[in-house]
């Protein structure tokens, strides 16, 4: 299937309301689609990364670069067979994950209509729905937050996830607990801490917490492995894990115990399918986060989700949760504790007038 022509969209959607972390405050969605046209077929992907260098060092706007100067001229005019030759063709450019997701999911889109199969079977997906939790920033008023917080279990979420940082940790995990003393429940550090808080890890252990994500520093294996030897609670890697190597060398000495595979982190579906079978030979559990994608990204995260390996909720909001418009027809939404996964990303079918409607810069290749 030769690339005959691709075009990338740098665009920016305007979220409900900001959504804190520990890192920074998110007021609108910057992301790139990707368009990839191959033998009469279009294909749309997303790398949804953030609009500042925060959570790992790639951002939107370089991701966009890299992309119009390195990975387009690269790929255009070329016959690939399947995704992991597209995976093979960017492999001399080293990080830039989520620039490497937008083209690598828009192919995923190319070879799932060519093969007229739903994606999620291609991938070795075992079920059409997956289940969702929900998710909450940090909001340090206690009544607003409550009301977030029951506003997720009246929705009858399988899990929650909620947002710390140094002087809210223990007073919002204490607050659910006097509530809801059995509700799912899992914290997330985007790498506030060290392993002087070891106290307050330990501390943590006493609120049957489901895991404790990324509470040490982005780039981390080996103190995580300190960590956990020490604590009872589940400790689930995000930001270290940027490929199936990273992943095997935190299995092998025991940083965690759970792995969070978000597609965009780690260049895409077909490194994530990687450290989903890497993890499953290893017993060890996984589950699919989100970067606040919009409904293109979602249908990717769905899809991989669908993989038996992934045994815990996904970070997968409904559209329209985070977002007051969205770049498709159809919004992703999510409908009680699961959701179905699509058997092609058409299903949601992306609007090329809304999508120009929030680009701020686009680029072009053609063979």
């Amino acid at each position: 299937m030769i690339i005959e022509s691709a075009d990338i969209f740098l665009f920016e959607l305007p979220l409900i309301k900001t959504y804190t972390t520990s890192f920074a405050e998110i007021k609108s969605k910057r992301s790139i689609i990707a368009k990839l046209t191959a033998s009469g077929f279009v294909g749309y992907g997303e790398g949804a990364t953030l609009p500042f260098p925060f959570y790992v060092p790639d951002y939107a706007d370089v991701s966009f670069l890299v992309l119009k100067k390195y990975i387009l001229p690269r790929i255009i005019g070329v016959d690939v067979d399947n995704p992991a030759s597209l995976c093979d063709l960017m492999s001399h450019i080293k990080g830039y994950s989520f620039a490497k997701t937008a083209v690598e999911t828009a192919f995923w889109d190319l070879y799932s209509q060519m093969l007229d199969k739903p994606l999620r079977e291609i991938l070795g997906g075992d079920r059409n729905e997956v289940e969702v939790g929900g998710a909450i920033g940090i909001i340090k008023n206690r009544d607003q937050f409550l009301k977030e917080v029951d506003a997720n279990v009246n929705k009858n979420v399988p899990r929650l996830k909620i947002k710390i940082e140094p002087e809210w940790d223990l007073e919002p995990v204490k607050l659910i607990r006097e509530k809801y003393p059995h509700l799912p429940l899992l914290v997330d550090a985007n790498s506030a801490y060290t392993l002087d808080d070891i106290n307050l890890f330990k501390n943590l252990d006493e609120y049957n917490l489901m895991m404790l994500e990324q509470p040490l520093a982005w780039n981390d294996i080996v103190d995580h492995a300190e960590l956990q030897a020490q604590i009872e609670t589940p400790v689930c890697l995000d930001e270290s894990i940027l490929s199936a190597e990273d992943a095997r060398k935190a299995l092998k000495i025991g940083a965690c115990k759970i792995i969070n595979i978000k597609p965009g982190r780690v260049g895409g579906l077909t490194e994530a399918k990687k450290i989903h079978d890497l993890c499953r030979e290893n017993n060890v559990g996984v589950w699919c986060g989100g970067m606040l994608e919009c409904s293109v990204g979602r249908f990717f995260n769905l899809s991989i989700a669908s993989l038996p390996g992934y045994i815990y909720p996904a970070d997968m909001s409904s559209s329209e949760h985070y977002f007051a418009d969205d770049i498709v027809v159809n919004k992703y939404i999510v409908q009680g504790k699961t959701t179905k996964v699509p058997d092609f990303l058409s299903e949601f079918c992306v609007d090329e007038d809304k999508l120009c409607k929030y680009t701020v810069e686009s680029a072009s290749a053609s063979d």
